[in-house]
Protein backbone atom coordinates (compact mmCIF):
# COMPACT_ATOMS: atom_id res chain seq x y z
CA UNK A 1 0.00 0.00 0.00
CA UNK A 2 1.37 3.19 -1.12
CA UNK A 3 1.85 5.83 1.85
CA UNK A 4 -0.57 8.57 1.42
CA UNK A 5 0.79 12.03 2.54
CA UNK A 6 -1.57 14.24 5.38
CA UNK A 7 -2.72 17.49 3.23
CA UNK A 8 -1.07 20.63 5.41
CA UNK A 9 -3.24 23.33 4.60
CA UNK A 10 -2.59 26.96 4.62
CA UNK A 11 -3.92 28.14 8.04
CA UNK A 12 -6.41 25.88 9.72
CA UNK A 13 -8.61 28.20 12.43
CA UNK A 14 -8.94 26.37 16.22
CA UNK A 15 -11.09 26.76 19.40
CA UNK A 16 -9.05 27.97 22.06
CA UNK A 17 -11.48 26.13 25.31
CA UNK A 18 -14.32 27.57 26.06
CA UNK A 19 -16.03 28.71 22.54
CA UNK A 20 -19.24 25.96 22.74
CA UNK A 21 -19.82 26.93 26.64
CA UNK A 22 -19.96 30.55 25.73
CA UNK A 23 -22.41 29.96 22.43
CA UNK A 24 -24.54 27.63 24.28
CA UNK A 25 -24.81 29.88 27.53
CA UNK A 26 -25.96 32.83 24.53
CA UNK A 27 -28.37 31.14 23.19
CA UNK A 28 -29.94 30.11 26.70
CA UNK A 29 -29.88 33.95 27.35
CA UNK A 30 -31.88 34.34 24.25
CA UNK A 31 -30.20 37.95 23.55
CA UNK A 32 -29.23 36.90 20.07
CA UNK A 33 -28.68 40.14 18.28
CA UNK A 34 -25.56 42.70 19.08
CA UNK A 35 -24.12 44.19 22.26
CA UNK A 36 -25.62 42.24 24.56
CA UNK A 37 -23.27 40.33 27.77
CA UNK A 38 -20.65 38.92 25.25
CA UNK A 39 -20.20 42.18 23.28
CA UNK A 40 -19.56 44.29 26.30
CA UNK A 41 -17.09 41.70 27.67
CA UNK A 42 -15.03 41.70 24.47
CA UNK A 43 -15.02 45.77 25.05
CA UNK A 44 -13.74 45.62 28.35
CA UNK A 45 -11.39 42.95 27.14
CA UNK A 46 -10.05 44.77 24.47
CA UNK A 47 -9.64 47.89 25.96
CA UNK A 48 -8.16 46.62 29.05
CA UNK A 49 -5.44 44.58 27.49
CA UNK A 50 -4.63 47.22 24.76
CA UNK A 51 -5.16 50.35 26.93
CA UNK A 52 -7.59 51.61 24.58
CA UNK A 53 -10.32 54.57 24.98
CA UNK A 54 -13.35 52.56 23.26
CA UNK A 55 -13.06 49.48 21.53
CA UNK A 56 -16.65 48.71 19.52
CA UNK A 57 -16.76 45.27 18.17
CA UNK A 58 -18.28 45.20 14.22
CA UNK A 59 -18.87 42.66 11.37
CA UNK A 60 -15.59 42.74 9.83
CA UNK A 61 -12.71 44.63 10.02
CA UNK A 62 -13.83 46.50 6.64
CA UNK A 63 -16.55 47.50 8.18
CA UNK A 64 -14.69 48.91 10.98
CA UNK A 65 -12.69 50.82 7.77
CA UNK A 66 -15.52 52.25 6.56
CA UNK A 67 -16.69 53.33 10.00
CA UNK A 68 -13.15 55.31 9.69
CA UNK A 69 -14.06 56.92 6.62
CA UNK A 70 -17.16 58.38 7.89
CA UNK A 71 -15.78 59.41 11.22
CA UNK A 72 -13.62 61.45 9.23
CA UNK A 73 -16.28 62.96 7.00
CA UNK A 74 -14.70 62.15 4.21
CA UNK A 75 -15.90 63.00 1.20
CA UNK A 76 -15.87 62.85 -2.85
CA UNK A 77 -12.56 64.88 -3.99
CA UNK A 78 -11.01 64.01 -0.63
CA UNK A 79 -7.45 61.78 -1.24
CA UNK A 80 -6.17 59.23 1.08
CA UNK A 81 -3.29 57.62 1.29
CA UNK A 82 -3.07 53.86 1.32
CA UNK A 83 -0.38 50.99 0.96
CA UNK A 84 -0.70 49.65 -2.63
CA UNK A 85 0.84 46.28 -1.22
CA UNK A 86 -2.43 45.53 0.83
CA UNK A 87 -6.03 44.07 0.91
CA UNK A 88 -9.04 45.70 -1.29
CA UNK A 89 -10.91 46.94 1.31
CA UNK A 90 -8.28 48.87 2.66
CA UNK A 91 -9.09 51.37 -0.36
CA UNK A 92 -12.53 50.41 -0.52
CA UNK A 93 -14.21 51.33 2.61
CA UNK A 94 -12.64 55.25 1.70
CA UNK A 95 -13.61 55.03 -2.24
CA UNK A 96 -17.00 54.28 -1.10
CA UNK A 97 -17.44 57.53 0.47
CA UNK A 98 -16.15 59.49 -2.48
CA UNK A 99 -12.42 59.65 -2.16
CA UNK A 100 -9.15 59.17 -4.11
CA UNK A 101 -6.94 56.42 -2.80
CA UNK A 102 -2.99 57.60 -3.74
CA UNK A 103 -1.19 54.49 -3.43
CA UNK A 104 2.23 54.53 -1.13
CA UNK A 105 5.16 52.13 -1.79
CA UNK A 106 6.11 49.45 0.73
CA UNK A 107 9.83 49.46 2.43
CA UNK A 108 11.56 46.08 0.87
CA UNK A 109 12.40 44.84 4.76
CA UNK A 110 9.21 44.92 6.72
CA UNK A 111 6.43 45.33 3.60
CA UNK A 112 4.94 48.02 5.32
CA UNK A 113 4.23 51.42 4.19
CA UNK A 114 7.83 53.58 3.22
CA UNK A 115 7.48 56.50 6.11
CA UNK A 116 10.81 58.02 4.08
CA UNK A 117 8.50 58.56 0.96
CA UNK A 118 4.76 59.42 2.20
CA UNK A 119 5.06 63.28 2.67
CA UNK A 120 5.50 63.63 -0.77
CA UNK A 121 2.25 61.92 -1.92
CA UNK A 122 0.62 64.42 0.42
CA UNK A 123 -1.62 67.29 -0.75
CA UNK A 124 -4.16 70.04 0.51
CA UNK A 125 -6.51 67.22 -0.31
CA UNK A 126 -5.58 64.57 1.81
CA UNK A 127 -8.27 63.49 4.89
CA UNK A 128 -6.44 60.37 6.09
CA UNK A 129 -3.23 58.43 5.83
CA UNK A 130 -4.05 54.46 6.44
CA UNK A 131 -1.00 52.13 7.50
CA UNK A 132 -1.55 48.49 7.26
CA UNK A 133 0.84 46.37 9.87
CA UNK A 134 1.93 43.66 7.29
CA UNK A 135 2.41 40.59 8.95
CA UNK A 136 2.06 41.68 12.44
CA UNK A 137 5.17 43.52 12.83
CA UNK A 138 4.42 47.66 13.15
CA UNK A 139 5.20 50.55 10.86
CA UNK A 140 7.44 53.09 11.14
CA UNK A 141 4.88 55.04 13.58
CA UNK A 142 7.12 57.55 15.54
CA UNK A 143 8.07 59.43 11.96
CA UNK A 144 4.43 58.16 10.19
CA UNK A 145 2.98 60.27 13.67
CA UNK A 146 4.97 62.98 13.55
CA UNK A 147 4.51 63.67 9.48
CA UNK A 148 0.82 63.27 9.90
CA UNK A 149 0.93 65.87 13.40
CA UNK A 150 2.81 68.19 11.49
CA UNK A 151 0.73 67.82 8.10
CA UNK A 152 -2.70 68.12 10.29
CA UNK A 153 -3.96 64.76 8.89
CA UNK A 154 -5.61 61.51 10.83
CA UNK A 155 -3.67 58.51 10.93
CA UNK A 156 -5.58 54.91 10.76
CA UNK A 157 -4.09 52.02 11.52
CA UNK A 158 -5.06 48.82 9.57
CA UNK A 159 -4.61 46.28 12.36
CA UNK A 160 -5.80 42.66 10.77
CA UNK A 161 -2.27 40.97 11.16
CA UNK A 162 -1.23 42.90 14.45
CA UNK A 163 -3.43 42.83 17.65
CA UNK A 164 -1.22 42.16 20.78
CA UNK A 165 1.51 43.58 19.00
CA UNK A 166 3.75 46.44 19.94
CA UNK A 167 5.70 49.46 18.60
CA UNK A 168 8.32 50.37 21.30
CA UNK A 169 5.92 50.28 24.38
CA UNK A 170 2.50 51.02 22.91
CA UNK A 171 -0.06 48.37 21.14
CA UNK A 172 -0.36 48.18 17.34
CA UNK A 173 -4.37 49.94 16.64
CA UNK A 174 -3.99 52.30 19.29
CA UNK A 175 -1.82 55.07 18.35
CA UNK A 176 -3.44 56.99 15.17
CA UNK A 177 -7.32 58.40 15.52
CA UNK A 178 -8.80 55.30 14.76
CA UNK A 179 -7.51 51.65 14.57
CA UNK A 180 -9.08 48.76 12.90
CA UNK A 181 -8.73 44.17 13.93
CA UNK A 182 -10.00 41.54 12.42
CA UNK A 183 -11.31 38.38 13.24
CA UNK A 184 -11.59 36.38 10.27
CA UNK A 185 -11.10 32.94 9.96
CA UNK A 186 -7.48 33.85 9.05
CA UNK A 187 -6.58 35.79 11.96
CA UNK A 188 -4.91 34.71 15.19
CA UNK A 189 -8.12 35.22 16.80
CA UNK A 190 -11.43 34.55 15.31
CA UNK A 191 -15.16 34.44 15.58
CA UNK A 192 -15.37 33.45 11.82
CA UNK A 193 -16.26 36.94 10.26
CA UNK A 194 -15.52 39.49 12.72
CA UNK A 195 -13.57 42.72 13.43
CA UNK A 196 -13.27 46.11 16.22
CA UNK A 197 -12.98 49.41 15.90
CA UNK A 198 -10.24 51.18 18.07
CA UNK A 199 -11.51 54.43 18.58
CA UNK A 200 -8.67 56.63 19.66
CA UNK A 201 -9.51 60.30 19.72
CA UNK A 202 -12.11 61.10 22.29
CA UNK A 203 -13.79 63.52 19.78
CA UNK A 204 -14.75 60.48 17.94
CA UNK A 205 -15.95 58.16 20.55
CA UNK A 206 -19.62 59.55 21.00
CA UNK A 207 -20.25 59.89 17.14
CA UNK A 208 -18.88 56.16 16.49
CA UNK A 209 -21.44 54.53 18.89
CA UNK A 210 -24.25 56.40 16.90
CA UNK A 211 -22.57 55.32 12.89
CA UNK A 212 -22.29 51.87 14.51
CA UNK A 213 -26.22 51.96 15.59
CA UNK A 214 -27.41 52.61 11.99
CA UNK A 215 -26.80 56.57 12.69
CA UNK A 216 -28.99 56.32 15.77
CA UNK A 217 -28.57 57.24 19.36
CA UNK A 218 -29.00 53.93 20.31
CA UNK A 219 -26.69 53.23 22.93
CA UNK A 220 -27.67 56.67 24.66
CA UNK A 221 -30.98 55.39 25.20
CA UNK A 222 -29.70 52.20 26.43
CA UNK A 223 -27.54 54.22 28.79
CA UNK A 224 -30.62 56.25 29.76
CA UNK A 225 -29.14 58.69 28.93
CA UNK A 226 -32.27 59.82 26.30
CA UNK A 227 -35.90 58.52 26.39
CA UNK A 228 -35.83 57.22 22.78
CA UNK A 229 -33.82 56.93 20.64
CA UNK A 230 -34.02 58.67 16.91
CA UNK A 231 -31.88 58.87 13.71
CA UNK A 232 -29.35 61.19 14.45
CA UNK A 233 -26.21 60.89 11.55
CA UNK A 234 -25.39 58.79 8.88
CA UNK A 235 -24.53 54.79 9.78
CA UNK A 236 -25.29 51.53 8.92
CA UNK A 237 -25.70 48.15 11.17
CA UNK A 238 -21.73 47.16 12.20
CA UNK A 239 -22.74 44.69 14.89
CA UNK A 240 -22.04 41.36 15.05
CA UNK A 241 -24.59 38.50 16.57
CA UNK A 242 -23.91 37.98 20.49
CA UNK A 243 -23.18 34.22 19.27
CA UNK A 244 -20.07 35.50 17.36
CA UNK A 245 -18.83 37.85 20.38
CA UNK A 246 -19.40 34.74 22.70
CA UNK A 247 -16.95 32.93 20.24
CA UNK A 248 -14.61 35.69 20.05
CA UNK A 249 -14.55 36.37 23.74
CA UNK A 250 -13.12 32.57 24.63
CA UNK A 251 -10.85 32.90 21.92
CA UNK A 252 -9.30 36.24 23.20
CA UNK A 253 -9.78 35.16 27.17
CA UNK A 254 -7.05 32.52 25.73
CA UNK A 255 -4.65 35.04 24.39
CA UNK A 256 -1.57 34.46 26.03
CA UNK A 257 -1.66 30.62 25.04
CA UNK A 258 -2.59 31.57 21.04
CA UNK A 259 0.32 33.66 20.92
CA UNK A 260 2.63 31.71 22.58
CA UNK A 261 1.91 28.76 20.63
CA UNK A 262 2.33 30.95 17.52
CA UNK A 263 5.34 32.20 18.23
CA UNK A 264 6.35 28.80 18.45
CA UNK A 265 5.95 28.36 14.99
CA UNK A 266 7.03 31.32 13.67
CA UNK A 267 10.79 31.05 15.95
CA UNK A 268 10.77 27.24 14.14
CA UNK A 269 10.57 28.85 10.50
CA UNK A 270 13.16 31.73 11.47
CA UNK A 271 15.31 28.85 13.11
CA UNK A 272 15.79 26.12 10.74
CA UNK A 273 15.17 27.97 7.37
CA UNK A 274 17.82 30.51 7.93
CA UNK A 275 21.01 28.63 6.67
CA UNK A 276 19.00 27.60 3.77
CA UNK A 277 17.59 31.10 3.00
CA UNK A 278 20.95 32.68 3.29
CA UNK A 279 22.44 30.54 0.20
CA UNK A 280 19.63 30.11 -1.86
CA UNK A 281 19.09 34.40 -1.60
CA UNK A 282 15.95 34.27 -0.01
CA UNK A 283 14.75 36.50 2.32
CA UNK A 284 12.88 35.74 5.68
CA UNK A 285 10.57 38.30 7.73
CA UNK A 286 12.16 41.24 9.17
CA UNK A 287 10.92 42.24 12.65
CA UNK A 288 13.07 45.66 13.61
CA UNK A 289 14.21 45.92 16.92
CA UNK A 290 11.50 48.71 18.04
CA UNK A 291 8.93 46.13 17.38
CA UNK A 292 7.20 43.12 19.19
CA UNK A 293 5.30 41.25 16.91
CA UNK A 294 2.35 39.75 16.51
CA UNK A 295 2.92 36.16 15.03
CA UNK A 296 0.31 36.36 12.36
CA UNK A 297 2.34 34.80 9.17
CA UNK A 298 5.38 33.72 7.79
CA UNK A 299 6.82 34.43 3.98
CA UNK A 300 9.60 33.69 1.87
CA UNK A 301 10.81 36.61 -0.58
CA UNK A 302 12.33 34.36 -3.31
CA UNK A 303 15.02 35.58 -5.94
CA UNK A 304 12.48 36.00 -8.72
CA UNK A 305 9.14 34.88 -9.51
CA UNK A 306 10.20 31.92 -11.52
CA UNK A 307 11.45 30.54 -7.99
CA UNK A 308 8.19 30.99 -6.30
CA UNK A 309 6.48 29.30 -8.88
CA UNK A 310 8.66 26.16 -8.57
CA UNK A 311 8.96 26.35 -4.68
CA UNK A 312 5.47 26.19 -4.81
CA UNK A 313 5.00 23.25 -6.86
CA UNK A 314 7.11 21.86 -4.96
CA UNK A 315 5.06 21.90 -1.70
CA UNK A 316 2.12 21.03 -3.62
CA UNK A 317 3.82 18.08 -4.70
CA UNK A 318 4.19 17.55 -0.77
CA UNK A 319 1.39 17.81 -0.16
CA UNK A 320 1.75 21.56 1.45
CA UNK A 321 -0.33 24.59 0.87
CA UNK A 322 1.37 27.97 0.45
CA UNK A 323 -0.01 30.96 -1.27
CA UNK A 324 1.19 34.20 -2.95
CA UNK A 325 -0.20 37.14 -1.44
CA UNK A 326 -1.62 40.35 -2.33
CA UNK A 327 -1.87 41.76 -5.61
CA UNK A 328 -0.65 45.66 -5.97
CA UNK A 329 -3.81 47.59 -5.60
CA UNK A 330 -2.17 50.51 -8.14
CA UNK A 331 -2.08 47.84 -11.01
CA UNK A 332 -5.86 46.46 -10.23
CA UNK A 333 -8.56 47.56 -13.00
CA UNK A 334 -9.82 50.11 -10.02
CA UNK A 335 -6.43 51.13 -9.29
CA UNK A 336 -5.97 52.84 -13.26
CA UNK A 337 -9.45 54.21 -12.94
CA UNK A 338 -7.77 56.36 -10.32
CA UNK A 339 -4.62 57.01 -12.71
CA UNK A 340 -2.41 54.61 -11.25
CA UNK A 341 0.23 52.98 -13.39
CA UNK A 342 2.92 50.34 -13.28
CA UNK A 343 5.85 51.30 -11.55
CA UNK A 344 4.61 53.75 -9.84
CA UNK A 345 5.26 51.09 -6.61
CA UNK A 346 8.37 49.42 -7.64
CA UNK A 347 8.68 47.58 -4.12
CA UNK A 348 4.93 46.57 -4.27
CA UNK A 349 5.52 44.91 -7.55
CA UNK A 350 8.23 43.00 -6.94
CA UNK A 351 7.80 41.61 -3.70
CA UNK A 352 4.27 40.41 -5.18
CA UNK A 353 5.57 38.48 -7.42
CA UNK A 354 8.39 36.63 -5.63
CA UNK A 355 6.79 36.48 -1.81
CA UNK A 356 5.09 32.98 -0.70
CA UNK A 357 3.48 32.27 2.48
CA UNK A 358 4.17 28.94 4.42
CA UNK A 359 1.40 27.34 6.90
CA UNK A 360 1.14 29.14 9.57
CA UNK A 361 -1.26 28.16 12.32
CA UNK A 362 -1.38 27.20 16.22
CA UNK A 363 -1.80 23.66 16.01
CA UNK A 364 0.87 22.95 13.77
CA UNK A 365 3.07 19.81 15.01
CA UNK A 366 6.52 19.78 15.22
CA UNK A 367 5.81 17.24 12.66
CA UNK A 368 4.20 19.14 10.57
CA UNK A 369 7.06 21.35 10.64
CA UNK A 370 9.63 19.30 10.08
CA UNK A 371 7.80 18.24 7.11
CA UNK A 372 7.74 21.93 5.86
CA UNK A 373 11.39 22.82 6.06
CA UNK A 374 12.50 19.66 4.72
CA UNK A 375 10.42 20.35 1.79
CA UNK A 376 12.06 23.41 1.05
CA UNK A 377 15.09 22.51 1.97
CA UNK A 378 14.94 19.85 -1.14
CA UNK A 379 13.80 22.42 -3.84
Amino acid sequence: MSHVLVPIPLNVPSPAGAEADYVADAMRFGHLAGDGGYTACCHGLLESSLAASKALLTTSCTHALEMSAILLNIAPGDEVIVPSFTYVTVANAFVLRGAKPVFADVRLDTLNVDETRLEALITPRTKAIVVVHYAGIACEMDVILEIARRRGVPVVEDTAHGIFGRYRDRWLGTMGALGTLSFHETKNFTCGEGGALLVNDPALVDRAEVVREKGTNRSRFLRGDVDRYTWVDVGSSYLPSELLAAFLLAQLEARDRVQTERARVWNYYAAHLQEWAGRRGVRLPFVPAECSQAFHLFYLIMPSQDDRRALAARLTDAGISSAMHYQPLHLSEMGHRFGARPGDCPVSEQVSERILRLPFYRTLTETDLERVVAAIAEW
